[in-house]
């Protein structure tokens, strides 16, 4: 790749997105933050990784608009893995989430998404959003971590 009168070096920038959460299932659109945090990394060509260190949330890309965030998935999550259910973790803990250890296990704690030009390489209709899973109000930090190539001037 040319990039005329400049060089790359590669670099890694990684910065925290603190979020305050309610019980149950709940979406929030980081999107946002993650792309401020490319901007910040000066990264033109590389991958941005969303990671939340959490066993009962998931990171997940969609569309971010209400009937299919605060309906669809809720509704879609309860059909597959019914908070009611008996779950070998409830037996364990008593704690009343093994549904949200599960629900997180299949939906993953991370998304990796490429950095083209500058930016997160997102679809039209494609944001990025943290799913709280879990049966009780939460304070959680996602990872931002971005690496690749950062145009520099050359060295004379």
């Amino acid at each position: 790749m040319h990039f005329g009168r400049l060089a790359a070096s590669m670099a890694t920038y990684r910065e925290a997105i603190r979020i305050d959460t309610k019980p149950g299932v709940q979406a929030i659109d980081v999107t946002d933050r993650v792309e401020a945090a490319v901007a910040k990394s000066r990264v033109r060509e590389g991958l941005v990784c969303i990671f939340t260190p959490s066993s009962t949330s998931a990171i997940v890309t969609n569309e971010f608009e209400p009937g299919l965030m605060t309906e669809d998935i809720p509704n879609a999550l309860e059909r597959l893995f019914p908070q009611g259910m008996e779950y070998g973790h409830q037996r364990r803990w008593q704690d009343g989430n093994g549904h949200s250890h599960v629900r997180a296990t299949f939906l993953g704690p991370s998304l990796t998404v490429p950095v083209i030009d500058g930016r997160a390489a997102l679809g039209t209709w494609q944001q990025i959003a943290f799913l709280e899973l879990d049966n009780k109000p939460r304070q959680r930090e996602v990872i931002v971590q971005i690496v690749g190539d950062v145009a520099t001037p050359r060295d004379k």
